[in-house]
């Protein structure tokens, strides 16, 4: 079989089905926990100087072709999940749970080990808060709920999505609380 006759059998329109998008997202993870798909991707970075993302975006392309889909079809398709499978909780946490394990597996290639540790403890503690916070929440009525994860995508922006930015102690909670509150009051 010809390469030509092999692109015309790939899929090259519609979307990529949550399935395909599943098989993609979890083939990427083991690869991308491989020690020889870590080596390549760091060679690539210290003695090819290629970017690390050039390298997992060629991983990705390769696990497409294995699919049977068109290596660039696919990847436009990646920049329209979020628009597509908006409503789809569970794919929506893996696609971003995909995003993460693309950039850690560039920074474990671009990054001195040392560095490395370093970032993956300040995720571990940064995860931590974020899950205190959010077991602080639940103490809270749904409406306050939305109050306050409003008021974070809020931060976030001003912060240009910055990790810090991603954390509400339990003081600017109450606030955000008291502030729904007393504004609730006022317009009965």
């Amino acid at each position: 079989m010809s390469a030509s006759m092999a692109t015309n059998d790939l899929q090259t329109s519609g979307m990529l089905s949550r399935e395909q998008l599943l098989y993609l997202f979890n083939r990427f993870f083991v690869l991308t926990s491989l020690p020889e798909v870590k080596k390549r991707i760091a060679d690539a970075v210290k003695k090819d100087k290629q970017e690390a993302v050039a390298v997992t975006t060629e991983i990705q392309e390769e696990i497409l072709l294995e699919m049977g889909v068109d290596p660039r079809f696919g990847i436009g398709c990646l920049g329209k999940v979020n628009m597509i499978y908006e409503n789809d909780q569970d794919l929506m946490i893996r696609f971003y749970g995909f995003v993460a394990k693309e950039e850690m597996a560039c920074d474990e290639a671009e990054l001195e080990s040392d560095e490395f540790a370093e970032k993956m403890r300040f995720q571990h503690k940064l995860q931590v808060e974020q899950l205190e916070m959010l077991k602080h929440m639940r103490k809270f009525h749904k409406e306050d709920q939305s109050a306050i994860l409003e008021m974070l995508r809020q931060q976030m922006e001003i912060a240009n999505f910055e990790n810090s930015a991603a954390i509400l102690n339990p003081e600017l909670i109450q606030e955000i609380i008291r502030r729904k509150i007393s504004s609730s009051g006022k317009t009965s």
